[in-house]
């Protein structure tokens, strides 16, 4: 693998004394920023940029911000700044956009070295960036990592991986070529709670596997307090919204559109059941050592859909089953009595996993494991994995594969679910739906011009 085009010290240096002196402030540069005091010196750290300043890019780029080995260079977002909304009120005033990035960046490092981006190409174009943290809407993912590969820069992807199956295998096969880095944020593969009941599954602790539950939340929640306002509005200033849309189809703007609630728009994105779904899915693939393969059938479909003239286009409530070819039978459902995790249901007993906590019934199954058995891939540190390996050649918990195999379940059960299709049949092997042209024609999308994946 390449070395990274890390960034020199005096490279550095010479680029914070820049910034103030052309912003008109004398430039203080604390000593962890030299490498004194035990802290990294940049020439050995990983330089790396932010491409989507929302809720949950800047909530990730503060792991990397923590990180003693990296340096966040450049941040980029087609949104200059806004507020974030719960219920209808303002959250906090001015934390979404490109500036509060800059912010909360120049804070960490008490200089006002970060610069700023409106287009995503800008920062590809940088020789002095390593690698990308990409946290857009789900319809950009796919533009953005495929140009960042070819770019050569390593890449940490938000879930869920792509918009569409075809864009996934795309995604995934320029990444191989390109032999970057690639961690995706399904951090649930470096939750212990996870892995250990993946390792419980895997070494037969339930015995044989009678089914797997997966409880997802429902849809067309209103996560921004703006679900309401749908009547298309002026484009508010410091907004590049036809770049925001991207390969999307075109559409008035309107605030119900954007932060967050984008997620149950079907041009954007596919509902709870990529997003939340792309984690769940993916540590049943993990634990069934299915991740790169998938299920060869759906069935019990069965959905709600927005009322008319709702500007959501994802189902609100849900359920499903697929089963893989050896007979594992996973049901999905908006409404588990367990609420959102995994239960595994074996015939001596069952675990179940969801984000802080592991329960193993009956407790009598709660032992170590055996020194013989089956061991998973240990991460502790999700955001760490990523840079280890980037420096030090490490595997990464989620290589882009395995995202690729998870999404596309999620996938194949929107198009079945919004085809109203009782059987949706799937080779694994080949990626292709069987015996459906008009499914098939649905795992792939046209992107609006000048926008196309090639």
């Amino acid at each position: 693998m390449p070395a990274p085009a890390q960034t020199t010290r005096r490279h550095f240096l010479q680029q914070c004394s820049a910034v103030g002196t052309a912003l008109g402030f004398p430039t203080f540069i604390p000593g962890t920023a030299l490498g004194k005091n035990g802290a990294v010196a940049p020439s050995n750290r990983t330089t790396l940029a932010l491409i989507g300043c929302g809720g949950r890019g800047t909530d990730v780029v503060k792991n990397f911000l923590h990180d003693e080995r990296v340096q966040v260079m450049a941040v980029c977002d087609v949104e200059k700044e806004s507020d974030r909304y719960n219920k209808g009120i303002i959250k906090k005033a001015g934390t979404l956009g490109r500036e509060p990035a800059r912010r909360l960046v120049d804070k960490s490092y008490g200089t006002q070295s970060c610069a700023v981006h409106e287009d995503f190409r800008e920062v590809l174009s940088r020789k002095d960036v390593d690698a990308v943290q990409i946290a857009t809407p789900d319809h950009w993912h796919a533009l953005m990592a495929v140009a960042a590969a070819r770019a050569g820069k390593h890449i940490y992807c938000e879930k869920p991986l792509s918009l569409t199956v075809a864009q996934g295998r795309f995604m995934s096969d320029v990444v191989r070529q390109s032999k970057v880095v690639w961690q995706t944020g399904s951090q649930q593969r470096s939750d212990i709670h996870f892995r250990m009941a993946c390792e419980y599954v895997r070494n037969g602790k339930i015995g044989k596997l009678k089914q797997i539950r997966v409880g997802l939340a429902s849809d067309n929640r209103d996560n921004n307090g703006c679900a309401a306002q749908t009547a298309p509005t002026p484009v508010p200033e410091g907004l590049n919204y036809d770049f925001w849309l991207g390969p999307a189809p075109d559409a008035p703007f309107c605030p119900a559109r954007l932060h967050s609630n984008w997620r149950w728009f079907f041009d954007y994105s596919g509902g709870n059941i990529t997003d939340f779904g792309a984690h769940h899915f993916d540590i049943v693939q993990w634990a069934l050592g299915k991740d790169e393969s998938g299920p060869v059938e759906f069935f019990d479909l069965k959905a709600t859909w927005p009322a008319p003239g709702s500007l959501y286009s994802t189902a609100p409530n849900f359920s499903f089953a697929y089963r893989y070819e050896d007979g594992t039978t996973v049901c999905v459902a908006d409404k588990q009595d367990f609420g959102s995790g995994i239960l595994f249901e074996g015939e001596e007993g069952s675990v179940l996993s969801m984000r802080g906590k592991l329960e193993i019934k009956p407790d009598a199954l709660r032992k170590p494991l055996a020194e013989n058995d089956v061991r998973l891939y240990e991460s502790k540190d999700h955001f760490r994995n990523f840079i280890d390996g980037i420096q030090n050649g490490a595997k990464t918990a989620a290589p882009i594969e395995y995202a690729h195999r998870s999404i596309t379940i999620a996938h194949l059960a929107n198009i079945a679910l919004r085809l109203n299709r009782a059987k949706l049949s799937w080779d694994p092997a080949k990626e292709q739906v069987l015996d459906d042209a008009e499914a098939a024609a649905m795992l792939t999308r046209p992107m609006r011009g000048p926008w196309q994946l090639v």
